[in-house]
């Protein structure tokens, strides 16, 4: 997937905003809470970054060219070198889950305006 097709996908997801923080990095969020991080200019960064569940999180790191986000490990998220690691697919659902796993944490009154996005591809 390119950055492009990335920004697209994670646009598509119900409720999601972006915006530029850090100076340099494309930020998707639902409900104000981040769930996708990518360096604006694919020329400067192609990393891309986002949460997963902590099952996934060990298997995942395990893989080369997929490491511990810095700064955000702890909440389990993950960086992959290059979104190319992964099968465009997987790399689907797994926005998508990540998504899915910040609309989990929202208060109920802002996930009540959101549908689950677990059928987009």
């Amino acid at each position: 997937m390119t950055h492009q097709d990335i920004e697209a996908y994670c646009m598509a997801l119900p409720g999601v905003t972006a915006d530029i923080k850090w100076q340099s990095d494309r930020v998707f969020s639902v409900g104000a809470k981040m769930f996708c991080v990518m360096c604006a200019d694919p020329a400067q960064s192609t990393a891309l970054s986002f949460k997963v569940d902590p099952q996934r999180y060990l298997e995942l790191t395990d893989q080369p060219g997929i490491v511990p986000a810095p700064y955000l490990a702890r909440h389990h998220w993950v960086q992959l070198d290059h979104p190319s690691r992964l099968p465009t697919a997987l790399l689907k659902q797994l926005l998508t889950q990540s998504h899915q796993l910040v609309v989990a944490k929202l208060p109920k009154k802002q996930q009540s305006g959101l549908t689950l996005a677990s059928d987009i591809t």
